[in-house]
Formats: C-alpha cells, structure tokens, sequence
C-alpha cells in the first residue's frame, strides 16, 4: 500500500449470481486529493463504492482505512468511520428547513429544538467551504444545486472526511458545475478524500487528480490525471478508439416535420408549467432543447407524445394537428418517442425482446394474421432488429429486464426508429450511459436526421446538444428564453440562458 493512502480497497471481490461485479479490485485513495472511478455502464463502479458505503459486504479483499483493516457492515458504520456518500437521487424530505433535514439523525442533536442546535454550524460550513444556503429554508424551495449543497452539508456534519459523489454534476447547469468544482477544490486543501463517479471526461480533467479506470469488474489502470487526456481514458474505458463529435453532414433542412404553437400546460401538481412555447423542427435537423431539469421539458415532451393534454395552443407531426391526440395517433402520425424513463416508460420488464420490438406494430401485418400473432415474423424481425442496432442480449427471448441500461435504450430505438419516423421526440437519450452507447446513440440520431427526419433532442448534457443539434433552443420556468445556431452556441451563452437570461 502506497505510504500515502488514506483509504485502500485491496482486492475487492464481489459476486452475484452469474455476475462478477468486482474481480480483485484495488484502489488508494489519498487526503487532499479528488479521485475519478470512470468505467462503462455495468463495470462494476457502483458495486465498489456499495462496498465500501457498507451496503454490500465482499466476498474477498480488505479495506484499510488509516493504515488499519477495518469491516464496514452499513452506511451508519460508513458514517462512524468518516466515509459520506452524495447520492445521484437526494435523500431529503422536502417538507422540513435545511436546519431540520441535517439535524435528522446527526448524532448528539437534542430532542428539543435539534434545527437551532444545527443552524450556526450550518453557516460556519458553508462559510468555510462556499456551500451557502439558508437553514431555515425549506427544502421544496431550494434550486437543485442547493439541494445537492444540503448533501453534501449532512456529509460533513457528520464528519465526512471521505465523500463518494455519485455522477454529482448531472442535475446541475455548467455555472453550477462550477461552483461544485470550487467547493471540492476547498475540500481538497482541508485535507479531505474525494471520489467523484461521473462519465464526464470533461469534468475528470477539470477537476480530479488521479483517475481509475474499471473495464468488465477489473482494474484497467490508475493514473495521475495531468499524465493523460480524454482520448487515452476512453480508450482504456471501452477497449478501443472512441469518436466523441461524430461527423455532421450540413442540415438538409427542408420543409416542416414539428410545429408547435402557443403551448400551455400544467404540471402534476396543478402549476403551469409551459407557457405559450412556440417552436418548430424542419425536416433534415436536430433542435436540441437545453435547460436545467424541471423547467416544462419532461411536461413539453409528454405534450408533444400525447401523454399530457395541452390547456392552449397546437402541435403539427408532418402536417397533421395531433393536439391532444393519443400517444398511438401521434405515433400513427409519424413521431416516434424515446422516452426519458426509459425502464418504466420505454418498456415492459418482464416481455421478452422480441415481443418488446413490436410493441408498436403488433397489431399489423406481417406481425399478426387477423386476431393472431405470428411469432415467426416476429422473431425474424427481432433477429434483424438485434443485429441492426448492436443489442447486446443472450437471445430475442429473453426478458428486457435482464438487458443493460445501454442496450434497453438501442432496444427502445430499434423500435421507434425501425418504421422510419418522420420525426423523433428524443429525451435524454443518453442519459447515465457509458460513452460507448452514447457514440452508438448518436450516431442513430445523426443518421436518421441524415435520412430526412426532424429531431426534438431534449438533453441536459450540453456537449451532446452542442455535439448533435442544428439549432438550440434554451427552457426556464416554462418558457423559451431563446433560440441560436450551434454554430454560435458555446457552454458559457447556454449556461447563463439557462439561469433565464434571455439570449
């Protein structure tokens, strides 16, 4: 073990039932230093950092913590031992202050009154580390980025000196990310240990100092970030060269695929949550729709796929007003959906591949001869389908459930892009995969704008909507704050249009 680590998991092994998640992992990590886990979807990351939080026990190896072997059996055991996790979904009750939610279950807080107890250390905290926010606010009202703050404030509290942040970036606007990297840098001259999960190459360079690589439940390396670049860690994540701006023909933009007029809706709570949005898709291009989550995207994409109604306004697929049209008369109309949800809305978990591939067509012929399935003609599809779009699967029989995140998603658009849609709602496609089903992806996309489809990408990430979109449309509190060429878009003009700063 290096002389100077702080924490060392040494030849982690963990295994489920025909899986080897982990296979002799070893990791060192030291204090005052922000260490990257990078590794594909299903590599094994989140099982590592499972063990060391407590919540899986491994079958083998040790973790020394301080020069010593210690047995984590649970988080509240991670805790006591200075290890803090941030998780992806924040674990906090969005009625009660910020005082309240860290003052729950930190020890030696009183019965009477815990939230003033915790107020005054909250401020010098956030002080300290430029993680301000109000104690006595509540948490619905915070921004998300003041939500993850709340987070990472508990951590601390309960006296953190090793923090796992899972994928912390992913809810946050570029300004945003920032503001966390100034905050880890803070924590680094403190002394603390960070481990920084992301898929974000950008962000390993900006902000870590080491990196490890995991391929298949291995180690693949660990190297000193200011020894590599981007190209040499994909490289070592996926096996092989991995493009990150595939090749873009010019738009062929011609004539209307989307419209969308005046657009009015309401959230699920009864608030409105678009407002009089206007756009349009030509045929030929990709519009990429940019904004921090909760904004009207999910609520617009619903709109546009006919699974929310619209209180105002009008939406046009090729021509046709599907206003408050059913999701199959909108599919029928010629829009496919790539939904954001991707297990509870883009599949049924427990139907076979196959039958997931024709879940949109079932009812027509070759698939069914009159009240009949025809499961030949089904399954020679699904052959096609698997081999057309790389869908990793054992055979077309087995159950969608068992697929990664990245094949369900190739699933999903072999589906939705099989009948040749005229237009494609895309959101968050993406979203939590490994960079080599995000080149796949992309290049779907690409290649069906290629073929003269019109593409709604609703994304969060902005290297993939300056990477594939034509234009760029940017969404705050419901509305539309403006539209520019890719051309002219750069990360720090989206970031503060973001923020409701009309461009």
């Amino acid at each position: 073990m290096h002389v100077e680590a702080f924490l060392a998991l040494q030849n982690i092994t963990k295994t489920f039932p025909g899986v080897v998640a982990n296979d002799r992992v070893t990791l060192e990590v030291r204090p005052g230093e922000v260490h990257a886990l990078l590794g594909e979807n299903g590599a094994g990351k989140t099982t590592l950092m499972s063990v060391l939080y407590g919540i899986y026990q491994p079958d083998s190896g040790e973790i020394v913590l301080r020069g010593r072997p210690v047995r984590i059996r649970s988080p509240h055991d991670a805790i006591a031992r200075g290890i803090g996790m941030v998780p992806q979904q924040f674990l906090l009750v969005r009625r009660h202050t910020v005082a309240e939610n860290v003052a729950l279950g930190l020890a030696g807080t009183p019965v009477l009154f815990p939230a003033r107890h915790v107020q005054r250390r909250i401020e010098d905290l956030g002080q300290r580390y430029g993680l301000l926010v109000d104690p006595q606010a509540p948490v619905w009202s915070l921004s998300v980025s003041e939500q993850q703050r709340v987070e990472i404030l508990k951590a601390l509290m309960r006296g953190a000196e090793i923090l796992i942040l899972d994928e912390p970036t992913s809810v946050l606007t570029p300004q945003e990310a920032l503001g966390l990297f100034a905050v880890l840098r803070r924590m680094k001259e403190e002394g603390h240990a960070v481990i920084f999960i992301t898929h974000k190459l950008d962000e390993v360079m900006a902000v870590a100092d080491r990196v490890t690589v995991l391929r298949k439940g291995r180690v693949v390396d660990t190297v000193p970030v200011a020894r590599t670049d981007k190209r040499a860690l994909a490289r070592m994540m996926v096996g092989r060269d991995v493009e990150f701006r595939l090749p873009k023909a010019p738009a062929t933009a011609d004539g209307e695929a989307l419209a969308v007029e005046d657009l009015w809706t309401r959230s699920d709570r009864g608030l409105l949550a678009l407002r009089g949005v206007s756009f349009s898709v030509r045929r030929g291009e990709i519009l990429g729709i940019a904004g921090v989550a909760g904004n009207g995207q999910r609520e617009q994409v619903e709109v546009l796929t006919g699974l929310r109604r619209a209180e105002r306004g009008r939406v046009r697929v090729l021509g046709r007003d599907v206003t408050n049209r059913s999701a199959r008369e909108v599919f029928e109309a010629g829009a496919a959906h790539i939904p954001e949800e991707r297990v509870r809305m883009g599949i049924v978990p427990r139907l076979s591949v196959a039958e997931n591939l024709v879940l949109r067509q079932y009812r027509y012929p070759p698939f069914c001869r009159g009240p009949l399935l025809d499961p030949e003609a089904i399954f020679d599809f699904a052959r096609r389908m698997i081999a057309e779009y790389d869908i990793v699967t054992p055979s077309a029989r087995t159950p969608a459930r068992a697929l990664s995140g990245g094949n369900i998603q190739k699933l999903i658009l072999a589906r939705e892009l099989s009948g040749e849609p005229g237009v494609v709602i895309a959101a968050h496609p993406t979203s939590g995969l490994d960079v080599s089903a995000t080149e796949q992806i992309h290049a779907l996309l690409l290649r069906r704008r290629q073929q003269g489809a019109g593409v709604l990408l609703v994304s969060e990430d902005l290297d993939e909507i300056l990477a594939l979109s034509d234009r760029i449309a940017v969404m705050f509190s419901g509305e539309i704050v403006g539209t520019v060429a890719a051309g002219e878009a750069d990360r720090e003009r989206l970031g503060l249009m973001m923020t409701g700063q009309r461009g």
